[in-house]
């Protein structure tokens, strides 16, 4: 039996014209019209039997008789006076029987309306129905529970957990609205499943507090874990230079405006690959040394490289009549000094670990294991790792976090079809390491990573989940690749104008909801959920640490003077002191 039994005297209106996924409806009693309210849904009567389409109310237009005046009626683009008029963007079709099921909802209109048939309000024990036709839709090894529909608080939200990461995912929302809750709600379902695969890049510490035996953090090296010598076996992660790619080691130790820099960029890949040469031999890795290039993780002594460059830069060949300058005498000095001054620099500790913690053959196969290996391979916990980039400078940061993130891709792609466990990338703050415009080679070495991923990820099984407060300074190449929209709360016009763009034509009404929505509430729209509304976030077991200092009530309280000795040490110190 359908869930939505109307007879045609209970309908508030008929549809007056049809334009592809878009309805008028007139509504001749006023009080029906007074009723509605833009964003609920309604149902129409489909041409074909045992089928209903839904839509949602797009735009209320009511004209009185005494307002009108006699020459708008032969004005051919003006509203009848006697008219009232219903927008609705048609969102799918209600089957009462779809084989053996009873009561399916498609995301699709395989018919639509004809002119004149009735509109009826989707509301009270009708729109309860409905509601529990959607929330039980899918099934249970795609579920993912979001929170509760706004139309029906009692009504779970559910999006499917395979197309949202198949095809990325993008969360919005300005400071404060929920972004942050509403990822560490998707990430604690995710953290329950056995072969759980995903990885946090944590920009701020924030999520710290997500617990259990799910998760597994990690925390970039700071100068102060360089200095006690910390490693993996602490959950201190070193990112030593040579995971670096040619064009990111180029980005860092060339000066692109330097007349030499095509000079140096010559010889300082020359001397990698000898130095890549050199570490092989050694080992006995004939093998590799057979195939390996300049791009392949194999390490290799920075201070081999230097001295190279030293030899060169020095260099006097013997002439016709006596020695004479070589070819690179004096044009590689200023290279030597930045390779030399990033090296020194304690906040880049983690790019240039302490002999014997990341230079090893073997240390790859580990932190591999250790930061993309599913729950299941690590023994049942971690199956989310959150990797805290708080202490890596700003300058770096894209280029860092494109290196993890080419890690992740590299292994995907050289990984057998058949074998490949899907991994999904979290990218908090990702105008930080993915802006629209880039102001180094750092970010457009970032860049160019995380557009490969957007483009190729899914056939090799890494999806991505964009998290930024705004969209505006995210790469567009990357947002318009994510195919779910969780948007919350917007205030900026740019912001609002990129979710505007994401949205299908049919529901280009729902962006005019971006700056009302609540803190918690999200606008959700994609392949990934049936209806697309808006959902109250659930609260996650573990809150993340973002939440807004309350400054009026902490101005009413004593302070600690000694904070903020503490804090000047930590500057210092380029380290937190506890």
């Amino acid at each position: 039996m359908s869930i939505l039994d109307y007879a045609d005297e209970d309908a508030l209106g008929r549809v007056q014209s049809v334009d592809t996924a878009m309805v008028v409806v007139r509504v001749d009693d006023v009080d029906a019209l007074r009723a509605l309210q833009v964003n609920r849904l309604v149902a129409l009567q489909s041409s074909r039997a045992g089928h209903k389409l839904i839509g949602v109310i797009q735009k209320i237009t009511r004209t009185a008789v005494e307002d009108a005046k006699v020459g708008d009626i032969d004005q051919p683009d003006a509203v009848h006076p006697e008219v009232n008029l219903v927008r609705v963007a048609l969102i799918g079709t209600l089957l009462d029987q779809d084989g053996s099921r009873a009561n399916v909802f498609r995301r699709t209109l395989e018919t639509v309306p004809e002119i004149d048939a009735c509109c009826f309000a989707l509301e009270g024990e009708k729109l309860t129905r409905f509601m529990g036709v959607i929330s039980s839709v899918t099934g249970a090894g795609q579920r993912l529970s979001l929170g509760a529909y706004t139309l029906d608080p009692n009504a779970e939200a559910f999006v499917n957990g395979n197309r949202l990461f198949q095809r990325h995912a993008i969360v919005v929302g300005s400071t404060g609205s929920g972004k942050s809750w509403t990822t560490a709600r998707l990430l604690e379902q995710i953290a329950e499943l056995g072969s759980a695969n995903a990885v946090v890049f944590d920009m701020h510490g924030e999520y710290r507090s997500m617990a259990g035996d799910g998760f597994a953090h990690f925390k970039v090296a700071g100068p102060g874990d360089v200095e006690a010598g910390r490693g993996l076996d602490e959950g201190v992660l070193h990112l030593p230079y040579w995971l670096l790619s040619y064009e990111a080691l180029v980005s860092m130790f060339v000066d692109r405006s330097d007349q030499n820099a095509p000079n140096q960029s010559m010889v300082i890949s020359r001397a990698i690959v000898e130095a890549k040469t050199q570490f092989l031999e050694a080992g006995g890795h004939k093998d590799v040394l057979a195939n390996f290039t300049i791009d392949s993780p194999v390490p290799f002594s920075i201070d081999a490289v230097i001295a190279e460059l030293d030899r060169l830069n020095s260099e006097m060949v013997q002439g016709a009549r006596s020695e004479k300058q070589g070819d690179f005498y004096g044009k590689l000095s200023r290279l030597i000094q930045r390779l030399e001054g990033k090296r020194s620099d304690r906040r880049m500790g983690f790019l240039f670990p302490a002999a014997g913690l990341a230079d090893s053959y073997a240390w790859l196969d580990r932190v591999v294991t250790d930061l993309l290996a599913g729950r299941a391979t690590r023994g049942g916990k971690g199956g989310v790792k959150i990797i805290d980039f708080s202490e890596v400078p700003s300058d770096v940061l894209p280029l860092i976090v494109g290196m993890v993130a080419r890690l992740a891709f590299s292994i995907q792609q050289w990984s057998p079809q058949t074998t490949r466990h899907p991994v999904a990338l979290f990218c908090d703050e990702a105008h930080l390491y993915i802006p629209q415009e880039p102001t180094s080679g750092a970010a457009e070495n970032a860049i160019a990573t995380f557009e490969r991923i957007a483009k190729e990820g899914r056939k090799y099984g890494v999806g991505l989940v964009v998290i930024s407060q705004r969209p505006a300074e995210v790469n567009r190449t990357v947002v318009s690749q994510c195919n779910n929209l969780v948007a919350m709360r917007l205030t900026n016009g740019d912001d609002q104008a990129v979710v505007r763009r994401l949205l299908p034509d049919s529901l280009g009404g729902f962006g005019d909801l971006l700056p009302v929505l609540d803190t918690g509430e999200a606008l959700v729209v994609g392949d990934a959920i049936l209806l697309p509304t808006r959902i109250r976030i659930a609260k996650p077991t573990n809150e993340p640490l973002s939440g807004t200092i309350d400054f009026w009530d902490r101005w009413a309280e004593a302070t600690d003077g000694a904070v903020l000795a503490k804090a000047v040490e930590s500057w210092r110190r380029q380290t937190l002191v506890k």
